[in-house]
Order: structure tokens, then C-alpha cells, then sequence
């Protein structure tokens, strides 16, 4: 399947991304060194650690600090009053949030019952720096984006139709690689991007918290939970969050236990890591 005209390297980088954070998460009481994380992914300490800094914008032995959950408690009690100050700040609106001008737009009760009746859906597979990335749009905005597992495009098609059932889908690399490019490349970060989702109200209103945590920052699903009024639904709040139909612009990534552990990724553990060493390398100097 066709894709955007990116660097075919992104996708070889982010495989060795992956394997060097999984290295790092299952040895962190080890502390590894350079050489050791470098032999791990075969390439020189010096070819990794450019590699690894370029990638991140961070050094290896910075993420590690990154990777701690004395560091992820600190992010949490730093961000108990964030969703609330957000409030106050309008950004819960249509107006800027943070790296991406997002305006989330839900399908009404009637929409959603129709399943997408007479809405053509084009969708398109590309390389982006996480991995391999399915992306499906509408007329109103991108209403599914995530990253491929092992089951590739069959899975992303069927999970689209389970609340797009009754749309049409027709491929089209060019139109949804301009969305990938919008949302990945640094030069067009502030392209406006439209999303367009099926849900509940109480996954709606999960979803537009989600759109409220900027980069850098962690929330708990419990101050989830207290940011939209149901300070007693964490578990809920959970379901929803697993729930999110668009990866990253949605950003459940920056939902964690409040312990401080990671807890899950729909589109993995390692991936998730990855996710938050990139925004992190955004707000944390060498």
C-alpha cells in the first residue's frame, strides 16, 4: 500500500528506538551503560548514541531519568490541579492545544446510530517515527488513527466499522498523508487538525480531558476521572481511555497509574515510552 513521501530510515530508526527502550525498561534497576545498550542494538556507542539523541532529542542516560517513577510521581502531583488551570485558560475549547491547533468534533446520537451512512472514509498506511501509522479520515476530520500490529490494515478495517459500519472506505495515500505530515513534521505542527469521533458521552467527555494534558505532562486516571465530574469512575475512565479511536492527537499516552507505574498502551508498552521520552525531550534540558 502506497504511502506518504517520507524517509524509508523512520521506520528502521524507530525499530531500533523500540528495542534499545525495551532494553532500557527491563534493565532500569541496572542502570545500563552506553556500551551495554548500544551492543544490545548492534551499532557502535557512538553511531547509538546520535542515533538515540537524534531521535529523541535527548541522551540515553537522560531518558533513563525519564524512564523512573520517582520522576513520573513528581509529573502527577505537578499536574493535580492541570485539567482544573486548563479550564480556566479556555484551552477545553476550540482554541490552541499546546503543539496542535485540535478541534474535536463528536457524532451526534442520531450520526452514531446511522453508523456512518453515506460518509466516504478514505484511509492510508505510513511510516511515521512510532512506527507504521493506518490513519482513516472523513469529510469532518480524522476519525481513526493508529499505529499497526501484528494483524495490520484487516485489524484497523475492522475495528473502523465497528462504529463506521454502514460507510464507504476508498484508499487515499495523498490525502492522509497530509494529515500524517500535519501531525509528524515540525514544519507544519501547526496546521489545523480536525477529528471527528463515535462515542458515548462519557467517552467523549474522557477524551476531551485527554485534549487538555500538553506535552511533557502526566495525569492519573483518577484526576481523569475528578476532571469531568465523576471522581468515583477511574475504572471507567480506564475503559474509555482504552477505548480512544485516535492515537497520539488524543493523547491517552499521557495517562498513568497513580502509583506512578506506566499501566497499558493499546499499541504498546515500549511504544508508550517512546511517546513520552519524544514530548519529554521537549521540556527537559541536557
Amino acid at each position: 500500500m502506497p504511502g506518504v513521501a517520507m524517509p524509508t530510515s523512520i521506520s528502521t530508526d524507530y525499530d531500533r528506538i523500540h528495542t534499545a527502550i525495551q532494553f532500557l525498561v527491563e534493565h532500569l534497576a541496572e542502570q545500563p551503560s552506553l556500551n551495554e545498550v548500544a551492543a544490545h542494538v548492534n551499532l557502535s556507542p557512538y553511531h547509538f548514541q546520535r542515533l538515540f539523541s537524534r531521535w529523541t532529542g535527548v541522551t540515553p542516560k537522560r531518558f533513563l531519568q525519564v524512564l523512573t517513577v520517582e520522576r513520573a510521581k513528581t509529573l502527577l502531583r505537578e499536574s493535580a490541579s492541570l485539567l482544573e488551570v486548563s479550564d480556566h485558560l479556555g484551552l477545553s475549547s476550540g482554541s490552541r492545544l499546546y503543539d496542535h491547533f485540535v478541534n474535536l468534533e463528536a457524532l451526534t446520537p442520531g450520526e452514531f446510530k446511522n453508523a456512518g451512512a453515506g460518509v466516504m472514509i478514505e484511509y492510508g498506511v505510513h511510516p511515521t517515527r512510532f512506527g507504521e501509522a493506518f490513519i482513516a479520515v472523513t469529510p469532518r476530520g480524522i476519525c481513526r488513527l493508529a499505529f499497526l500490529g501484528e494483524a495490520g490494515v484487516d485489524e484497523q478495517i475492522s475495528e473502523l466499522k465497528k462504529n463506521w459500519g454502514k460507510a464507504q472506505l476508498q484508499q487515499n495515500a495523498a490525502l492522509t498523508g497530509e494529515r500524517i505530515d500535519a501531525l509528524f513534521a515540525t514544519s507544519t505542527a501547526n496546521i489545523p487538525l480536525s477529528l471527528c469521533v463515535a462515542g458515548t458521552n462519557f467517552q467523549v467527555n474522557v477524551w476531551r480531558a485527554l485534549l487538555r494534558i500538553p506535552p511533557g505532562a502526566l495525569v492519573s486516571y483518577n484526576q481523569i476521572a475528578q476532571a469531568i465530574g465523576h471522581p468515583k469512575s477511574a475504572r471507567a475512565v480506564g475503559t474509555a481511555v482504552g477505548a480512544n479511536p485516535i492515537a497520539v492527537l488524543i493523547p491517552c499516552h499521557r495517562v498513568i497509574q497513580q502509583s506512578g507505574a506506566l499501566g497499558g498502551y493499546r499499541w504498546g508498552e515500549v511504544r508508550k515510552h517512546a511517546l513520552h521520552a519524544w514530548e519529554a525531550a521537549r521540556h527537559i534540558s541536557e
